[in-house]
């Protein structure tokens, strides 16, 4: 038994360790005053632990900064920068401190590198006090803490712009409050990029290099920008635009106070809203949405590829001006000649050609006769970098290629660029030109038998190959001499990732790479088995995690279905929308490699009595506003308008966090122009799923995704597949069941009961309401994706009444029509349309 005093004293010991960790590690307080400056690891926090301020070092950078961070975010969340361009080395001898009436950072050498520069004729009682809403103060300590004070953060943003804080322009003084981008991932200078308001109009643009502008959000129009119509797919935001006589701002609140939100000016270009869901920040809108659409992004020569795994590459001929950059994914830098040109007489430079979906901007035009006039000009100058040759127009370039971009055609035409290199040139003696010409000789001359090797070789190969099997390889080669003609062929050994990818951007996979990530296609490795084929579980080098879809060589869907999946997804980016990774082709193997999803696809736990207790009713709402979303994507906001024709709860995956993913675009078709449906002779689908219109007549379109969309959310909501029967006394389909219960006013009965234990019964409602719009037997009832995300956020307060669905009645049978039903969800074919 320990005596009482010694408890006492061990507790009391105890208690003043805990409280001098507390001074060392955190003032405990919100604000920073006269004789309470901060230094080392001493933060201060907001009074509802919200923010906090500190020292802190971006990444595995050794400098040090003052910054403001979420307290209870990690990773670690910077929202402002003080010292952003003047870094310390050494935290634990540096001062951030009120003196001479500012707030200032004083190095080791107790010099200043940072202060809010205001002029005050008085400092006696100065505090610097940090909210919960985000914005560090510097005021008297006699005016009220909601004060704007002398100096706030808000006033002088960094990279990201919190509820409550503004984008403004000054008419008087012509100064703006911007975001500005960090530098990189570990370096809070100023970089690139900038988000603003137009002085000009009411808008919002981003800038590149303070100059460049390259979006724009279009003119508010009163409740959004216009070219921002997700602004106003939810109620959890307020935003406000306001045009005074000596002002304009931008602003934006939370309904909901407690949820934390943020605009980011990211280094890669784009302007990010997000919002923190407990576990990571998500997107709410994020624009460019194409990453190749930001200016310059792959800095000087260098060339962006949507469609590849990795956007920028360096133009042949050049290379990385700064790898380290490159590897913290920032490429302003772009790409350095590794041969400098020569413009001497007595040998010419030469160009690459390349075809471009877009060309540079700042050319010359000049009017000439013919290329070879053009190509004269430009190699001429010794400025001129390339030179494109168009319709009797030349266009010259005279300083370094910015925001070229691949693939090879926009609008059905060919754009290409000549763009100029150096020749290979050594300054020799005249006894060792001769030497060099001979050797040159003897190498050519192997070089060129090589070549015809090569060219034997690859014709010999190729003759046992199918012509459809060549068309969907396509040709590697993107670039050529114009004078020494290179033939580059496809290098079968490729692995993942490599630079070696083919003319629709999706990377060809060696046959041995993809036996060794699957161990031969193990039994241990296969996840299941769909209408394709088997599929399985890969691991390349790296340990990068892929799913290996293999074509069953009895499988329904042939060369034209792999061929239009790999077409077809190379061309789409979107959250909602799996990822092709790569392809691979060997005599009558066919595989398509895809991002691993850890969870499957989503009729595994909606239908599964144990799984389906991980989806409660936030997580189901969530998941049928992604595929939502991503239909909406397919429908109306890729390049492409897109009909899926296979959208059922099998082909959505889900990943780690359970965000769902559109896979298997096997069946897809693309509509031309603006066109929204279109007919088949071959009706190819899942029943169950498949619109009426189409299983009997083989008319499909986008409203044919939306009937599939909507049996998608009642198996979702109910839990219970389409393809059962549900009554005793009649015999209906899960439609004509929900459409009973609906009708009775007892919609809830058929809810999921483990759904029902933690939904909002409200949503639930409103999500069967949507499902059966979407079921409706005439196709011009059914309401378009747009309008059903916009039903499903709340935007559409009054929810239509829907018609009774398209669904068939029957009496149980002992032997059922083979087709009427399937309870695997195989795809079916049917070889006529009625």
């Amino acid at each position: 038994m320990i005596p009482k005093n010694t408890c006492w004293f061990i507790l009391s010991v105890l208690f003043f360790l805990c409280f001098s960790i507390n001074i060392h590690l955190s003032q405990g307080a919100d604000s920073v005053t006269a004789n309470q400056p901060l230094s080392g690891s001493q933060t201060i926090a907001s009074s509802g632990n919200i923010f906090e301020l500190g020292f802190f070092t971006p990444g595995t950078s050794s400098s040090y900064y003052i910054g403001i961070w979420y307290k209870n975010v990690t990773p670690l969340t910077i929202v402002w920068v003080a010292n952003r361009e003047t870094p310390i080395s050494d935290m634990n001898s540096a001062e951030f401190k009120i003196l001479d009436g500012n707030l200032m950072l004083m190095d080791e050498s107790q010099v200043s590198i940072w202060s809010t520069n205001v002029n005050l004729t008085t400092s006696n009682s100065l505090v610097a006090t940090l909210g919960d809403n985000g914005n560090l103060v510097l005021r008297d300590e006699s005016e009220p803490r909601t004060s704007e004070g002398f100096w706030q953060s808000f006033d002088n943003p960094t990279d990201t712009l919190l509820p409550g804080s503004s984008l403004a322009y000054d008419k008087r003084t012509r100064t703006k409050k911007v975001l500005t981008s960090w530098k990189n991932s570990e370096d809070p200078a100023p970089g690139l990029f900038s988000f603003e308001l137009d002085p000009n109009g009411s808008q919002v643009i981003i800038r590149w290099n303070r100059t460049e502008w390259y979006w724009t959000s279009g003119a508010w129009n009163g409740l959004f920008f216009s070219l921002i119509p997700e602004m106003r797919l939810s109620n959890m935001y307020n935003h406000s635009y306001v045009d005074k006589v000596n002002e304009s701002y931008y602003t934006y609140s939370l309904y909901n106070p407690s949820i934390k939100s943020r605009y980011v000016m990211d280094v890669s270009g784009q302007i990010k809203l997000t919002s923190w869901n407990t576990k990571e920040w998500v997107f709410y809108w994020f624009q460019p949405r194409q990453q190749c659409d930001v200016y310059a992004y792959c800095g000087a020569f260098g060339s962006c590829n949507q469609n590849s795994l990795h956007f920028c590459n360096c133009l042949p001929g050049f290379k990385q001006k700064s790898k380290s950059d490159w590897n913290l994914k920032d490429y302003s830098d772009g790409c350095v000649r590794k041969i400098l040109l020569n413009c001497s007489n007595d040998r010419k430079d030469k160009f690459l050609v390349n075809n471009l979906v877009r060309l540079p901007a700042n050319s010359e035009r000049v009017m000439v006769g013919s290329a070879g006039e053009c190509e004269s000009i430009c190699l001429s100058n010794c400025s001129c970098t390339a030179y494109s040759y168009n319709d009797n127009a030349c266009l010259a370039w005279n300083r370094e290629l910015m925001d070229l971009q691949q693939p090879a055609e926009i609008d059905g035409n060919k754009r290409m660029i000549y763009i100029r290199l150096s020749a290979y040139a050594s300054e020799f003696s005249s006894t060792k030109k001769s030497k060099g010409r001979l050797i040159g000789a003897v190498v050519g001359s192997v070089a060129a038998v090589m070549v015809l090797l090569v060219i034997v070789m690859i014709y010999i190969r190729r003759k046992h190959i199918s012509r459809t099997t060549k068309e969907v390889e396509g040709s590697l080669a993107a670039f050529w001499y114009k004078d020494d003609l290179q033939i580059a062929t496809k290098n079968s050994s490729a692995k993942l990732g490599g630079d070696n990818e083919s003319g629709i951007g999706v990377p060809f996979c060696s046959w041995e790479s993809i036996i060794a990530a699957t161990e031969n296609f193990s039994d241990v490795n296969k996840l299941g088995r769909g209408g394709f084929g088997p599929l399985y579980k890969g691991m390349f080098h790296g340990g990068q995690e892929i799913a290996v879809k293999r074509l069953s060589s009895c499988s329904s869907q042939g060369i034209n279905e792999f061929q239009n999946e790999i077409v077809l997804i190379a061309k789409l980016q979107h959250r909602n929308l799996v990822r092709l990774l790569g392809y691979c082709m060997k005599e009558n193997e066919k595989i398509l490699l895809y991002e691993y999803m850890a969870n499957k696809s989503l009729d595994a736990f909606i239908f599964d009595k144990k799984l389906c207790m991980l989806l409660d009713g936030k997580k189901r709402f969530d998941i049928i506003l992604g595929i939502a979303r991503g239909v909406l994507y397919l429908h109306q906001d890729s390049r492409l308008r897109i009909i899926h024709r296979d959208l059922k709860t099998s082909n959505i995956l889900l990943d780690e966090e359970m965000n769902p993913k559109i896979s298997d675009f096997g069946l897809a078709r693309i509509v031309e122009g603006k066109g929204i449906e279109a007919s088949t002779n071959k009706v190819i689908g899942t029943y169950g799923y498949m619109s009426p219109e189409y299983a009997s007549d083989g008319l499909f379109s986008i409203k044919s995704d939306v009937f599939s969309f909507g049996v998608v959310v009642l198996e979702i909501i109910t839990g219970k597949r389409n393809t059962g029967f549900y009554q005793s006394t009649e015999d209906l389909n899960l439609l004509g069941y929900v459409w009973r219960l609906w009708s009775e006013n007892k919609a809830l009965d058929i809810v999921d009961p483990i759904l029902l234990e933690s939904c909002k019964k409200s949503e639930v409602i409103k999500c069967i309401n949507v499902g059966l719009l979407c079921v409706e037997e005439d196709p011009s009832n059914r309401p378009t994706m747009l309008n059903v995300v916009f039903m499903l956020s709340g935007e559409i307060a009054v929810l239509p009444i829907p018609n009774q669905p398209a669904f068939v009645m029957r009496k149980r049978s002992s032997s059922n029509q083979p087709g009427l039903f399937s309870n695997n969800g195989l795809t079916v074919s049917i070889p006529q349309g009625r």
